[in-house]
């Protein structure tokens, strides 16, 4: 004859297994925010330099059609940039732009602090700060 007892089989899991999963999961998420975090700023440093570049570009072109510089960067940002002068991409800060009918200098403060080539411009003269520490500023100046 069979052995008739009443034990129940439960399916499930344990206690211990559920926090081990919940653990995981957590530390999982954790890394993922991070990663993103991180190719956010990336992304945004990207397009700092890209605007940068394209600020730079319009002021070539000004200096070739007009041989010298705007006097002012909002007369050349006028006619040379469409839709006008970029801007940050969080909105809390802006490029510095200097410029005079000699030469210019843009610099843009990036989220990475050695990301840069430049350090931060000591004052809003016309040449850009290449040797500051750290390189937290993006800058370029007149190739002309």
């Amino acid at each position: 004859m069979k052995n008739m007892t009443n034990k129940k089989t439960l399916f499930g899991f344990t206690l211990l297994e559920l926090l081990v999963v919940i653990s995981i999961i957590g530390i999982l998420v954790a890394m993922g925010a991070v990663a993103f975090t991180t190719a956010q700023k990336r992304g945004r440093d990207s397009k700092r330099r890209g605007d940068i570049q394209a600020i730079q570009k319009a002021y070539e072109q000004y200096f070739a059609d007009n041989t010298m510089y705007a006097s002012t960067c909002s007369t050349m940002a006028d006619g040379y940039m469409p839709g006008g002068t970029p801007t940050d991409p969080q909105g809390n800060q802006s490029y510095i732009l200097n410029c005079d009918s000699d030469q210019y200098c843009i610099c843009a403060e990036l989220e990475d602090a050695d990301g840069g080539n430049a350090g931060a411009p000591a004052s809003l003269s016309t040449v850009c700060d290449y040797a500051g520490a750290p390189k937290s500023h993006y800058c370029l100046s007149n190739l002309q």
